[in-house]
């Protein structure tokens, strides 16, 4: 099912679902970043009714006392009640893209006429919350508020919870987002990135030590209150930093460390979080505040990629860690699998409590000794690996096993404190989410020598035999595959989440090949594009797939477990990926958790297991050529051929081409530098579309470029080019009539050339190229190569459908010719009555 959520601002007919009323509105930037999330902060983390909030149609208040027609519409309207009548007015939401101080004048301005007591301006990055004064003189003034009561409260109210009251953010995320937009223009003395984004993460280091140390019955300390002193609210948040400090001492803070935020913005933070319950929050905190402050040069530069919290939840899920279970992370980051991994352990722990009848204080001993002693982590950057120590010591006081070092390097030159708690062989479970990227590399004979896959490797007739020379430098996901297999005991239990180029691209197979030797497969998932791009212009597009495997444990007749996530909760832009179900309800389209549900249900009950794309079994004899993405494997095609195969013949284009009935070449680059140098096209990804070549002539070549491209990139009439590269146009075809010539052709595109008509006809191939079970195959052989897909030479894979009715055929045929013919005919008529010299 579609998502109902739409992201596409550009697009005149995108929509949204309006979160109140249920029907699709116009999907313009401000209803997507602004309305609609603050209208699901309202319900879900303030618990305002949807029957006391208008959205659409939109409440207008009066711009004048004798303004009948009420000229001003505001975007969110909250009332007292389900009257939507001035009386019971309670607050109004503006969420013009504004600044921060026209916004504030055009709320005063609304609230001036209207009964509403409460303002908010919020504009998707920043917002600002008013409480209007009445005084006795009949003078209106307002006030800044740390936050909004939630229903049912006063004003007088905010800040004063008890720990009971604290709920789950809804938006973890967005709310960071802001409070980072804040402080970047408002805190003085601080401006980077990082040094805001130590102080946010020493104030949640604060709020979780609140959260974790007040009873429920009494008021925290981690609060804000309406017309409070801001230096109160300072001293009272150092205090809390002082426990802090007390609790993870030593390698993590020292005694001379301070909140530095001036103390109005240490108050917006705190107003902005003192509502939720962050050990509550279905992210991990740490992880999401470092994603949004940091920002993407840092995390860019290091391949520091955080692992959104529903694959850690997947990964730790399929391997089921148990309080007996040693548990490594070698790159641990702010420590997100093993926080995940450790409250799945206490599970275990409370479980087995209730079978023994366990004590509270006997459960509480047994979680500290598995905190303790069985969890341990290690990062190179030593920012994270404090933070890491932070959150683990405020968790569970894990902070002594959480190392800075470089996993990669020469453990014999490990320091001896670290050589104690980590050595080969010695885990039960490895998880772990590596640093990769294009510009990040591992060099130096002294690290490289320590891996199998530091080295060139040949292959010979069907296999890679490993050489003695050292390659001069290896990605770092590389090596981590081989040092995490290192790491385990035999018969100990790997997830990790891998750039997909690893499992399919042709100059990784002898990875693979190794990976079989050392492992048994248990499962890859392949994750979607989005999956990492969730910071706006931060992250990676790269996509990835989740290993879960057993090392030295080989079983040739357990098939491999794989699955094809298509959804993982957001979009490219970080947005939520929300759908409307019949009736009515809206749902998170999140595929993630589901893979999980049907690999447990697998190792389970293998009988009753029915496979789909998000979990199929391979027989481990059906993998090819050392390729491990599920996708190519996709069962669906083997289902559809066989049921049309009464119809049609499937030939393969390889087929074709042992019969020499067609040919393949690539295209040439004439470098930027040509581009408008001439009339003559050269055609680019972009320019093919519903089987047409566009001419584009800002990228046209001049005569003297195209006679010296020609030979390499020989085209004719008849001639099919199929784009080879890209995301989204990979197998777009075009046919090349007479008015498209001459042209030149781009290296991302297939030539496809029929040789032999009496076989397969240009113009039937075209329609067969076109149909949905060869885009099917098209999906399942493109693969990642860094950030973009290619087809590569497993074009020759692709079966088409050829009729097996010549009628059919010669209908197909002719139909195709005559669309085409007729396009080219019109567009050159276009283009001949806008050519005027």
């Amino acid at each position: 099912m579609p998502p109902a959520y739409k992201t596409d601002f550009l697009a005149d007919n995108a929509t949204i679902i309006d979160y109140v009323s249920g029907n699709s509105v116009r999907a313009t930037r401000e209803e997507v970043e602004a309305v609609q999330p603050f209208v699901r902060r309202l319900v879900d983390d303030f618990g305002y009714c949807k029957k006391h909030i208008q959205v659409h149609p939109q409440y207008r208040v009066r711009k004048n006392p004798s303004d009948e027609r009420r000229s001003y519409p505001v975007d969110i309207a909250v009332f007292r009640s389900a009257k939507h009548i001035e009386s019971e007015l309670l607050m109004i939401v503006e969420c013009k893209r504004k600044t921060h101080n026209s916004g504030r004048r055009q709320l005063e301005l609304y609230m001036d006429m209207s009964a509403a007591k409460i303002g908010i301006w919020f504009n998707g990055e920043e917002h600002l919350y008013l409480h209007k004064i009445h005084h006795h003189d009949g003078k209106i003034t307002y006030n800044t508020l740390p936050n909004i009561p939630r229903y049912g409260q006063r004003v007088e109210d905010i800040g004063l919870y008890l720990r009971r009251d604290l709920v789950p953010p809804s938006n973890l995320k967005a709310i960071f987002r802001d409070i980072r937009n804040h402080l970047a223009g408002m805190t003085t003395g601080i401006t980077r990135d990082e040094a805001l984004a130590q102080e946010i993460i020493n104030l949640l280091f604060c709020k979780l030590q609140d959260e974790s140390s007040t009873d429920p019955e009494n008021a925290v300390t981690f609060r804000a209150g309406v017309g409070e002193p801001f230096t109160d609210i300072q001293d009272r948040i150092q205090s809390l930093f002082e426990q802090v400090k007390a609790e993870v001492y030593g390698d993590v803070f020292t005694p001379e460390d301070r909140i530095q935020l001036d103390p109005s913005s240490i108050a917006y933070v705190v107003g902005e979080l003192q509502t939720y319950c962050l050990m509550e929050a279905d992210r991990d905190a740490i992880g999401d505040a470092f994603e949004v402050f940091i920002g993407p040069a840092l995390r860019g530069a290091e391949g520091q990629f955080f692992t959104p919290r529903n694959v850690v939840e997947m990964i730790v899920r399929m391997i089921d860690p148990q309080p007996a279970d040693k548990v490594l992370d070698p790159a641990c980051g702010s420590g997100g699998f093993l926080i995940t991994a450790l409250i799945h352990v206490w599970q275990h722990l409370r479980e087995e409590m209730q079978r023994k009848s366990w004590t509270e204080t006997f459960l509480y001993q047994r979680r500290m000794i598995v905190a303790t002693h069985q969890f341990k982590g290690i990062d190179k950057d030593s920012f994270l690996s404090r933070v890491c120590k932070a959150y683990m010591a405020l968790i569970g006081d894990g902070r002594g096993n959480v190392f800075c070092q470089n996993t990669l390097g020469d453990i014999k030159s490990w320091p001896e404190t670290l050589q104690r708690h980590i050595g080969l062989g010695t885990f039960d479970i490895v998880m772990t989410n590596p640093p990769f990227g294009k510009k990040i590399v591992v060099e130096g004979e002294n690290i490289l020598s320590q891996y199998d896959l530091g080295y060139k490797w040949k292959k010979e007739q069907d296999n890679y035999k490993k050489t003695g020379t050292l390659r001069a430098k290896v990605p770092p996901q590389i090596l981590f595959l081989e040092r995490c297999i290192q790491l385990l005991k035999p018969n100990g239990r790997l997830g990790i989440v891998l750039p997909e180029s690893i499992f399919g691209n042709p100059t990784h197979r002898y990875i693979v090949q190794w990976l079989l030797q050392h492992l048994h497969v248990q499962a890859v998932i392949t994750m979607p594009e989005p999956l990492f791009k969730t910071s706006g212009k931060g992250g990676t597009h790269t996509k990835v797939c989740v290993l879960i495997g057993i090392v030295g444990h080989q079983d040739a007749d357990q098939p491999i477990f794989m699955g094809d996530v298509k959804w993982c909760g957001h979009d490219s832009r970080g947005n939520p990926t929300l759908q409307t179900l019949p009736n009515g309800d809206v749902e998170l389209l999140d595929e993630v958790p589901q893979v999980a549900n049907r690999f447990i249900h697998w190792q389970a009950d293998p009988d009753s297991f029915a496979p789909g794309r998000l979990g199929f079994l391979l027989p481990r004899p059906n993998v090819i050529d050392n390729i491990l993405i599920p996708r190519y494997y996709n069962p669906q095609i083997s289902e559809d051929i066989k049921r049309m195969e009464q119809d049609y013949r499937f030939v393969t284009l390889a087929e074709l081409e042992q019969q020499e009935a067609l040919s393949f070449i690539t295209g040439v680059e004439v470098g930027k530098i040509n581009y408008g140098s001439g009339r003559i096209p050269f055609i680019r990804t972009s320019d093919i579309s519903n089987w047409e070549i566009k001419t584009d002539f800002k990228h046209g070549v001049s005569q003297a470029i195209y006679e010296q491209y020609r030979p390499k990139a020989d085209i004719r009439e008849e001639d099919i080019l199929m784009v080879k590269d890209g995301t989204y146009l990979v197998g777009t075809c075009a046919i090349v009539t007479q008015g498209d010539l001459p042209m030149l052709f781009q290296s991302h595109l297939y030539r496809i050339r029929v040789l032999k008509p009496e076989i397969i006809n240009p113009w039937l191939l075209l329609v067969l190229l076109s149909t949905p079970i060869v885009r099917l195959q098209i999906r399942a052989k493109q693969f990642t190569q860094d950030i973009i897909d290619t087809l590569g030479s497993r074009v020759r894979e692709i079966a088409v459908p050829i009729p097996r009715s010549d009628q059919e055929s010669s209908r197909l045929t002719t139909e195709c010719r005559h669309i085409v013919q007729t396009r080219a005919s019109l567009r050159q008529k276009a283009n001949q009555l806008v050519d005027i010299q």
